[in-house]
């Protein structure tokens, strides 16, 4: 008899709840979740999703990791022996207490992949233990929370109100979560203005009324031309400013540099276009959305700092039709609560690698800036996994050399870093240098393929999930196991709760694991609700969503320092940094460096996705590979042709640092010095051992990015993927 199952699907960071029909222990298909409350949004992406249609290939591909795993041979030997949860566990736990105790807890670091697991719980494991956690964050959304919670108070979300919002502005980005892809476009259906700033013509940008192609890494100088506009213009809210924010005059006087001819020979963008785009989003109200594309870049902070005090002296802050600051979901534990934050001492802390450079990103900057929030909202704005990390290409290099300190064990979950992680070549000299490595994944990886311990993953339609947009939404949504993770003689998988538990009780935190199961977790979350998790998905639903209040800084004003939007950033100030945003070459570029230009004549840019992958997962699909492949470089066609290349020829793609082969595709959507490689591609089909591990160096393309941290974002150690420099050449046959 088949069953209905509501789940939430976390194939991207969409979310979507969707519908999971299951035949007792045997899932049957996944379907849109039409009972959700934003079906109209969800539904048609789900519908669309080619992983969803692909679910069941991917949940009963024979490659799956169904028990636990442990080495017996040579790191990347693929010598394998099948153990027992038990054994796994004991094995592990001893020999973290022995590095634990020879060594110290900061010799312990994690990994973490794009959301795909419990992070929270990952976060408390090492929060209590005292490591050195590391993950994409850095470049992946962590500025962000990091940037608008200092100067806001909160993360703000694009409110599209169709008829009422006046223009969007879409930068960096190509579709980003579609259900906020599927309002922004509904708003441009309905009149808004669409301001797309990128450096290729992707599918969002040939929907643009405004189009601004900039030069790879100048976008900061760009929003610092708009503001300069904005206020010469005097197109500014008056008394939004005056009543609301700090630190207006000191920006005027900063601005007055950063006109728009500077501006245009800095980015590449006409003066006229850069100034109609500043006039059409200040007459609001307007939206805004941004994407890695700014997270990618080595002045990401400053950027985004420019971007917010845009949004803010234009008054599109917490109004209908612009920025929503939605403020935290009362009526639940959220995950920034559940991290025991609060239980890291300061010795913990200044002993986090990267903490004394790289201040924003760890936990100089957390602690100033959530005390600020905590007292406004009542809760954080934004979790330690996210914005109080270790700088992982410190981490690595600490790993290889054992400075400052030796890194001798790290636990990878849900994660590839050979794969995700800017130079490969330090990575896999690191993870193969490790005491101990531990992998908790889904499928057999490149990075899998050099630890002691591989266990096998509950995926999410094999466990319960609470959703709460990673800590800042003012909503919750619920989705629950639709198929048991332990199915006899079959498969023992467990979730990432499970495993963090079980190591947190061996190194002895069983004070701070009440919770034995993962549904009783949840319970536990529920409480202020009145409803067990149970009762949650039966009585409610299984989600949540208050309506919406705007302007709530009238009542509360905002959370930070001064109560008031930071123009001037205090935080930024008191941290060291340039409490205003000031425009940086990025360090390796045409103009920072044209004797190396001369070699490397193109700029290299890394990172945007694609379908049907997600960052490097879904690779084992057969119907995903029959439709992409090969990873692809677009090329546009007269520096291809310039070159000897055709479309569709293999070709090398060479940095400073190494070469790798990606098929060219010629795209007119791309400046003539501008070429886009792909990034996460590996081949399951091949052999996994060394020295191919899944062919990981053919072409992954951060095989040859760069993270010295002397080219890392100043304030959050974010390293350059878009703004390297590199040469082509066509693949000898």
């Amino acid at each position: 008899m088949v069953e209905e199952k509501k789940s939430i699907c976390m194939w991207c960071h969409s979310h979507c709840r969707v519908s999971v029909h299951v035949d007792g222990n045997r899932l049957v298909e996944v379907m849109p979740d039409d009972d959700f409350k934003h079906a109209s949004l969800y539904k048609p992406v789900t519908l669309g999703c080619m992983r969803r249609r692909a679910a069941k290939d991917w949940f009963y591909h024979p490659d799956r990791l169904n028990y636990p795993l442990k080495r017996v041979g040579a790191k990347g030997g693929g010598e394998w022996q099948r153990i027992s949860w038990d054994v796994a566990f004991a094995e592990i736990g001893d020999r973290l207490e022995k590095i634990v105790k020879e060594y110290g807890p900061e010799s312990v670091g994690t990994t973490r992949g794009t959301g795909r697991t419990h992070d929270e719980y990952r976060s408390r494991f090492i929060n209590l233990l005292g490591g050195n956690p590391v993950g994409p964050v850095s470049v992946c959304f962590g500025p962000i929370l990091a940037v608008s919670n200092a100067l806001l108070g909160w993360c703000p979300f694009p409110f599209v109100r169709p008829g009422v919002t006046k223009s969007i502005l879409y930068w960096g980005n190509r579709y980003g979560y579609p259900p906020t892809w599927r309002s922004v476009d509904q708003g441009r259906k309905a009149g808004a203005k669409l301001i797309v700033v990128d450096p290729r013509r992707t599918e969002v940008a040939e929907k643009a009324d405004i189009w601004l192609q900039v030069r790879p890494g100048t976008d900061g100088a760009l929003l610092l031309g708009m503001i300069h506009t904005v206020i010469e213009e005097r197109l500014y809210d008056e008394e939004f400013v005056r009543t609301w924010c700090h630190g207006f005059n000191e920006l005027r006087e900063h601005i007055k540099e950063y006109t728009p001819r500077r501006v245009s020979e800095i980015t590449r963008i006409s003066e006229d276009k850069i100034v109609e785009a500043a006039r059409t989003y200040a007459d609001g109200p307007s939206a805004s959305w941004s994407g890695v594309g700014i997270d990618h870049l080595p002045n990401a902070v400053s950027t985004l700092q420019a971007k917010y005090i845009l949004v803010a002296i234009c008054g599109n802050l917490d109004i209908p039709g612009g920025d929503l600051l939605p403020g935290p979901y009362n009526d639940a534990v959220l995950e920034q609560e559940e991290e025991l934050s609060e239980q890291v001492t300061a010795e913990v802390k200044a002993r986090q690698l990267g903490a004394d450079r790289f201040k924003l990103l760890s936990w100089p900057g957390y602690d100033l800036i959530q005390e600020s929030v905590k007292k406004c909202w009542g809760k954080p704005g934004a979790c330690a996994a996210d914005t109080a990390v270790a700088h992982a290409p410190t981490l690595y290099r600490a790993i290889v050399t054992g400075k400052p300190y030796p890194v001798k064990a790290a636990i990878t979950v849900a994660s590839n870093p050979l794969l995700t992680q800017a130079n490969a070549k330090l990575v896999y000299e690191a993870l193969k240098k490790l005491d101990l490595y531990v992998v908790h994944d889904f499928f057999m990886t490149p990075s899998a393929q050099l630890a002691d311990y591989v266990l096998p993953a509950a995926s999410w339609i094999e466990r319960d999930y609470i959703y709460n947009g990673f800590g800042f939404g003012k909503f919750i949504v619920g989705g629950e196991e639709a198929v048991p993770p332990v199915i006899e003689g079959e498969c023992e998988r467990k979730t990432d709760y499970e495993v963090w538990r079980t190591l947190g009780i061996r190194l002895g935190r069983e004070e701070h694991w009440p919770a034995k199961t993962l549904r009783e977790a949840y319970d536990l979350r529920l409480r202020p609700l009145g409803l067990t998790f149970k009762q949650f998905m039966e009585e409610k639903g299984g989600f949540d969503f208050p309506p919406a209040q705007f302007k709530k800084y009238e009542e509360r004003g905002f959370g930070t320092p001064t109560g008031k939007v930071e123009l001037f950033s205090t935080i930024f100030e008191k941290l060291g940094y340039s409490p205003l945003p000031v425009y940086q070459e990025p360090p390796e570029s045409p103009v920072s460096q044209p004797e190396l230009a001369v070699q490397y004549p193109l700029i290299l840019i890394t990172g945007g996705r694609f379908d049907p992958y997600y960052a490097s997962e879904h690779r084992q699909i057969r119907a995903f590979r029959q439709r992409r492949p090969d990873p692809l470089v677009q090329i546009n066609p007269g520096t291809a042709q310039g070159l000897g290349i055709n479309d569709g020829d293999w070709v090398w793609i060479e940095t400073p640092r190494g070469k790798v082969k990606q098929k060219c595709v010629y795209f007119e959507g791309i400046s003539p010095e501008v070429v886009h490689a792909e990034y996460g591609w590996w081949f399951p089909d091949e052999p996994g051992t060394e020295p191919g591990l899944y062919g990981v160096w053919r072409s992954n393309i951060n095989a040859v990015t760069e993270d010295d941290p002397e080219k890392c974002d100043p304030m959050s150690g974010g390293w350059p993927l878009r703004t390297g420099l590199c040469r082509v050449c066509p693949v000898e046959s």
